[in-house]
C-alpha cells in the first residue's frame, strides 16, 4: 500500500514520517512555504528517539503523482474547515484501471470532531474515521515535533459506519509498526465524541493561551458540562473518561514544556483560520437541534473565529475577559 498523507501538518506529517521510517511507501501533499521546504530540505521530524530528515515525494494535488493507484490509501489530516475541499479535489482524481478516488479509493480521516467522517460519506464509498491521540507542535514550515513515549501516539480505528474490516487492520498493523498503537474498534465515532469533549478547550487555549489557570479549567467544565448534556438529548454514546485514561496509560506520556495545541498553533502561524466551529461548534449545533442551551461553547467559538479572522496572536486576551463574555452569554439564556 502506498499512503498519501493530505494534509502534512502536525499530525499527518507525524504520521508520514513515523510510516516512512517503518518502511512503507509515503507521499505528502502540502502547500505554499510548507511544500517548498519539505521538497527543498526533507521532513524534519523530532520525536523521543531523536531528530529524524525524511526525503519524500511532496504534492500539491492530485495531478502531480499521475493516477492514483488502486492500492492508495488516502490519509486525510486536514483541518476540518478544510475538508470539503481537500474531498472535492481528490475525490475526482482518476485512478488507475478506471473510476475515481471516490468510488475506488479508502479514506481515513485523520481530524478533531466528528464532522469529516459525515462529509466523506456523501462523497467517497469507503470511509474510516480514526480517532486521534497525538500531541504535534507545527509552526516552522519543514519541521514537526511529536515527543511523546514511549508510543507517539495512539489511533483509534474503525469504520465510519460502523463494525472494522481487513483492511482497517492491515492500516493498524501498518501504524503499530511504525511507533502507534492502532486498536481497530467497531464504535470509533464513539471515541471521536469523547475526543470532541476534549478538544473543547483548544479555543480557551488559543484566545487566552495554553498555560494552567484555575479559572481556565472552571470555564473549560461548564463547556464540557454543556457537551454531556447536549449528548445525553441527543442520545450520542462516548468513551468514558475512565476508558480512555486506560487506553493511554503509561503509552503516550508527554514531556513538560510542550506549547499549545493545535488551534493555538493555528493562530501562531497565522493561518486566517480555526477549527472551532467543528469542535465549540459541534456542541452549539447539538445544542440548537436537541433544545440544550450551549452559552459557553457559542462564545468559546465565536472568539476563537474572530481571533482567526482578524489574525490576533494567540493568549491576547485574558481569561478573566473570555470568562466574563460566557458569563453575559448564559445570563441572557437562562432569561430566553
Amino acid at each position: 500500500m502506498r499512503y498519501i498523507i493530505i494534509g502534512a501538518g502536525a499530525v499527518g506529517a507525524t504520521v508520514g514520517g513515523r510510516l516512512a521510517r517503518a518502511g512503507k511507501e509515503v507521499v505528502l501533499v502540502a502547500r505554499g512555504a510548507h511544500a517548498e521546504a519539505l521538497r527543498a530540505d526533507g521532513l524534519r521530524l523530532t520525536t523521543a528517539d531523536g531528530t529524524h530528515v525524511h526525503r519524500l515525494p511532496v504534492v500539491t494535488g492530485p495531478a502531480e503523482p499521475g493516477p492514483l493507484r488502486r492500492d492508495d490509501v488516502l490519509l486525510l489530516a486536514v483541518k476540518t474547515q478544510h475538508t470539503i475541499d481537500a474531498l472535492d479535489t481528490w475525490g475526482d482524481a482518476e485512478v488507475a484501471g478506471g473510476g475515481t478516488a471516490a468510488q475506488r479509493l479508502p479514506v481515513f480521516c485523520l481530524q478533531n470532531g466528528v464532522e469529516s467522517e459525515r462529509l466523506a460519506l456523501r462523497r467517497f464509498a469507503r470511509v474510516y474515521g480514526v480517532c486521534v491521540w497525538l500531541p504535534s507542535t507545527f509552526l516552522r514550515p519543514g519541521v514537526v515535533s511529536a515527543l511523546c513515549a514511549p508510543l507517539t501516539g495512539i489511533l483509534h480505528v474503525g469504520r465510519a459506519a460502523g463494525g472494522s474490516d481487513a483492511l482497517a487492520g492491515r492500516v493498524a498493523a501498518d501504524l503499530e509498526a511504525a511507533a502507534f498503537e492502532a486498536p481497530v474498534v467497531d464504535d470509533v465515532m464513539r471515541w471521536k465524541y469523547a475526543k470532541l469533549i476534549g478538544n473543547l478547550g483548544n479555543a480557551i487555549q488559543a484566545t487566552a493561551g495554553p498555560e494552567p489557570h484555575p479559572a481556565k479549567g472552571a470555564l473549560l467544565g461548564r463547556a464540557t458540562r454543556e457537551a454531556e448534556e447536549v449528548f445525553a438529548a441527543a442520545g450520542i454514546d462516548y468513551a468514558s473518561r475512565e476508558e480512555q485514561a486506560k487506553a493511554r496509560d503509561g503509552k503516550v506520556d508527554q514531556p513538560p514544556g510542550v506549547r499549545g495545541g493545535s488551534s493555538w498553533q493555528s493562530l501562531a502561524r497565522g493561518t486566517g483560520s480555526i477549527e472551532a466551529d467543528y469542535l465549540n461548534g459541534e456542541i452549539s449545533l447539538l445544542g440548537r437541534l436537541h433544545g440544550v442551551p450551549t452559552p459557553v461553547n457559542d462564545v468559546l467559538r465565536h472568539a476563537a473565529n474572530i481571533f482567526a479572522r482578524k489574525g490576533l496572536p494567540p493568549g491576547a486576551m485574558s481569561i478573566e475577559d473570555l470568562t466574563a463574555l460566557a458569563d453575559e452569554a448564559a445570563a441572557r439564556a437562562s432569561t430566553d
